[in-house]
């Protein structure tokens, strides 16, 4: 028997990209997403399956690197699969492909499988038959250096922000891919304009909900970005981007 893989098409809109005409990381991590919930609902532990018993997955870590821009009009594949769960970690890989199937970009990420009501941390045994029957796959597509993103050193506060609805998903809380805009946003066009970004490590610790106020601080070398969002004294996301000089 093949090892499970799901797969599934994103044509990209001139809305995935930046100014630079280059695929935002916000569209990338929102394409890759939406190739995770199908392929959950294809396993039996989606959102429609989860929800009658209040529990949810909430993402711990998502650690990427990008080969090669894809162009406006191009149609990318994602192709993933959740590898065997280790105690209360359930990981899950993503390759991307182009229209010439070559690789585009490749991700890994880790998951919590929470009770909302408590928010207390379940193991597999929680979804019972969908865990039992699950293909679990254990291929990686590409090797995390290291799942704890590096602290600041002499980081600033760039700027400050009034978390709205419009951040939030349905576990009302920012969702996870929109942290890369706020990241992001901590650099200027003029600072971005001859950089391409070649991977990104995302660490979601705390919750914002609407109404929190949110400061960015970030520590930029050139080549290196790193980046927290506080609230108060508290950290509840944590980047680490690198980029490449661009052409």
């Amino acid at each position: 028997m093949s090892a499970y893989c799901y797969r599934q098409r994103f044509p990209l809109r001139y809305t995935d990209f930046d100014f630079k005409d280059e695929l935002s990381l916000t569209s990338l991590l929102g394409i890759i997403q939406e190739a995770a919930t199908g392929s959950a609902d294809e396993l039996g532990f989606g959102y429609a399956d989860l929800k009658p018993k209040n529990y949810g997955f909430l993402v711990v870590n998502t650690y990427g690197e990008i080969y090669k821009q894809p162009t406006f009009g191009e149609t990318l594949t994602v192709e993933t699969w959740p590898l065997p769960p280790r105690h209360v970690f359930f990981e899950r890989d993503y390759r991307v492909l182009g229209e010439d199937g070559k690789p585009v970009a490749a991700a890994a990420s880790r998951w919590c499988l929470v009770d909302l009501a408590s928010f207390s941390l379940l193991t597999a045994d929680a979804l019972g038959e969908a865990n039992a029957n699950c293909p679990y796959n254990p291929e990686k597509s590409l090797t995390v250096p290291n799942w704890k993103v590096p602290r600041m050193g002499e980081g600033r506060e760039v700027y400050r922000i009034t978390a709205r609805q419009s951040l939030c998903d349905h576990y009302l809380h920012v969702n996870n891919t929109r942290y890369s805009d706020l990241f992001m946003d901590c650099l200027t066009m003029e600072e971005l304009k001859d950089r391409t970004l070649k991977s990104f490590h995302i660490s979601y610790s705390k919750q914002a909900k609407e109404g929190s106020e949110l400061a960015l601080f970030a520590e930029d070398s050139g080549e290196k970005l790193l980046a927290e969002v506080k609230m108060g004294e508290e950290t509840l996301t944590q980047a680490e981007f690198v980029f490449a000089k661009r052409g």
